[in-house]
């Protein structure tokens, strides 16, 4: 076994692996760069080494500054993560050359997988089911729309080289195709440095189904049952659970042989995941499936693997790179028990996920147990980066039966809180309080069926929720025991009434709050509710509202509170008139970049009429490109960008005139 590692990522995964090598006594080396200088993997690590700048291109993806580093430390191996090199065959050889194991596969196999073209012709070879599209050499555009046209619609375009949806498009109409294919080539090769696509038939009702495989190097390979990631949005994987749902034994043993016969095909070695595309437009029994990729390194998934066969798969990657065989057969590996994942990221789902950056300023979830794990690279007091995914952490739970797990992943999602920025915790809960995921009724288009049930644009803030707020804010007022420790303005023989301000999306809830001697009434659109407040402490109140008890939690932040309660998470700001400039918002139609960026597409120009909701402008940002849409009936004015610009968080872009539509 290794003495010494070095960790060639950041972030949870880094983290991650660290926990392994701590346990089995091995050193570990971080490397960092100039953003991450105070980020958990960095104070986790035994040793830690800046290898750039913040951007990934000058730091993590530095393979020679890694390998320099190694070799300072004295660090025998290097564990590629996921992301970033993990799936770069250049840095494999270049590691092997150093006389540095890469713990993973040999370059070889990585160049062989990497390309989604490649890996279906051999996958094919090796009589390993395909999906059916076209997959050649020739990029010309109006050849691919005639493939297009023979494969049918709707269909894939896929980058080759790509990975985690990125270049990738669903066409639906033949309409569409030339445009999916120019933007699908744009974001592959901002992505991969490389622009060439695939096509393939879109499977208009599937599961996507991967199995977790392990060979050594001595030809020996298993795998360690499979993975159902069929909730998607945009191609990115939101839920994971292990073991898939109503899969039989008989399809579990024939889709993990299937599995291992693409690993034996590539004489692979390591970690893999074989990624499955299954239809199931007449349902799941005796379903034809179909190869879409193969992932040659450790998955963002791997926990719920790990929960239901009691392995640790970095271990076995620690093992296996350091020559050693496989731990166990076959026969060996158990399935026990029902896991899920989710992925906790700072986005607004309310504002079509857009990706949210700044210090989260407070963060918080359950205890640890049996039941419950966090796998995480922020903590409270952290800052979520621009330049880096906004993973903020990966809630798994394990229980003895599905039914049992998702009650476990429902109280973990009500027991999170996180404040400073807004994240997708609401929305994962609506996914494992929905009906249908509870049945196990879902299939890749689960989340754009049920965006409605699952994303309330237009809610409004409940009743609990507005007392929960307004008794938060009266709290600071009453820390005592006796009338006397008030400091709200109370006076003896009167039920003084305070009226608390709430505003919630330029939508303003007047609360009135009448103290009576222990306890209040508080008005709401004209009703009366009785209140009891139980207990408060620290930021959780519990209280009986008309005689049901109510327990939530409310963050404040200056004045802007953010409201936790069954699940749901609420953002309102405390309006005092004159303190403060919550009730500010523009209204002049100014068009504002929501982060750093770069300007890649501009579909307007000055004095053209346009619509409310449609397409602006693209920004690529945070690896993933966003249109930026009208917000209202107008004309474009004041516009000066070009392709290819840098534009700063909050810059105006442009503005809509709005009541200039028809002139």
């Amino acid at each position: 076994m290794f003495e010494k590692i070095l960790i060639a990522n950041r972030g949870e995964i880094a983290c991650r692996i660290m926990d392994t090598a701590r346990k089995k006594g091995i050193k570990t080396v971080a490397v960092y760069s100039v953003a991450d200088a105070t980020s958990r993997h960095v104070r986790l690590a035994d040793e830690a080494y800046e290898i750039g700048a913040a951007e990934a291109s000058k730091s993590y993806l530095n393979a020679d500054a890694i390998i320099k580093v190694a070799k300072k430390s004295g660090a025998e191996a290097i564990h590629p993560g996921y992301g970033f090199l993990s799936e770069n065959a250049d840095f494999a050889d270049k590691c092997e050359k150093n006389n540095i194991r890469f713990i993973g596969p040999t370059g070889a196999a990585i160049r062989l997988m990497g390309l989604k073209d490649k890996a279906k012709e051999v996958m094919a070879s090796a009589g390993v089911p395909v999906v059916p599209g076209y997959d050649g050499d020739n990029q010309d555009e109006k050849f691919l729309k005639n493939k297009a046209n023979d494969i049918g619609y709707p269909l894939l375009i896929k980058a080759v080289a790509g990975g985690g949806g990125k270049g990738m498009r669903l066409v639906e109409r033949e309409d569409d195709f030339l445009e999916a294919l120019k933007s699908a080539k744009r974001e592959a090769k901002s992505s991969f440095a490389n622009d060439q696509v695939l096509l393939e038939k879109y499977l208009s009702k599937s599961r996507h189904i991967e199995v977790q495989v392990f060979a050594d190097m001595v030809g020996n390979a298993v795998y360690l049952h499979e993975r159902d990631c069929s909730l998607q949005r945009r191609h990115q994987k939101v839920v994971e659970e292990a073991p898939a749902p109503d899969l039989s034994d008989d399809m579990r043993y024939e889709i993990g042989e299937t599995a291992i016969k693409a690993v034996k095909a590539i004489k692979y070695r390591g970690a893999g995941t074989i990624e499955f595309i299954v239809d199931v437009e007449h349902g799941l029994k005796d379903a034809p499936f179909y190869f879409m990729e193969m992932n040659t390194r450790l998955q963002v998934e791997h926990p719920v693997t790990e929960l239901i066969t009691g392995l640790d798969l970095v271990e076995w990657q620690l093992r296996i790179g350091a020559g050693e065989r496989l731990p166990l057969n076959q026969k060996d590996i158990k399935l026990h028990g029902h896991a899920f994942e989710v992925r906790l990221y700072a986005e607004d789902p309310d504002n079509e996920f857009l990706p949210q950056t700044g210090i989260l300023n407070y963060f918080t979830t359950p205890p640890i147990s049996k039941n419950f794990r966090l796998d995480t690279g922020i903590e409270q007091g952290d800052e979520v980066s621009i330049y880096y995914d906004p993973m903020i952490a990966k809630l798994i739970v394990w229980g003895e039966s599905r039914s049992e797990a998702l009650r476990h992943m429902r109280k973990a999602l009500k027991d999170t809180a996180i404040a400073g920025l807004k994240t997708n915790l609401e929305f994962l809960y609506n996914i494992f309080d929905h009906q249908a995921f509870n049945v196990a009724d879902f299939d890749t288009s689960f989340i754009d069926k049920y965006t409605n049930d699952l994303i309330n644009t237009k809610k409004s803030p409940s009743v609990p929720v507005l007392v929960l707020s307004a008794l938060s804010e009266l709290m600071p007022h009453n820390q005592g025991h006796d009338i006397w420790d008030r400091s709200d303005g109370w006076l003896l023989n009167l039920n003084l009434t305070v009226t608390i301000n709430l505003v919630m999306k330029n939508q303003t809830y007047d609360i009135g709050v009448t103290y009576l001697k222990h306890d209040f009434n508080i008005e709401i659109s004209g009703k009366i509710y009785h209140v009891n407040l139980l207990s408060h402490h620290q930021n959780e109140l519990t209280l009986l509202l008309d005689g049901t008890k109510t327990t939530g939690k409310v963050i404040k932040l200056n004045q802007d509170l953010t409201v936790f309660y069954e699940g749901s998470v609420t953002y309102l700001h405390h309006y005092i008139p004159g303190a403060d400039r919550g009730d500010d918002h523009d209204e002049d139609g100014s068009i504002l970049a929501p982060m750093p960026g770069k300007i890649q597409q501009i579909f307007v120009k000055n004095g053209q009429a346009v619509i409310a909701g449609q397409a602006l402008l693209v920004l690529e940002a945070m690896k993933m490109e966003h249109t930026l849409k009208a917000p209202f009936d107008g004309t474009v004015k004041d516009l000066s960008l070009s392709a290819d610009i840098q534009v700063s968080d909050g810059q105006i872009l442009l503005k809509i005139n709005q009541g200039d539509h028809n002139e």
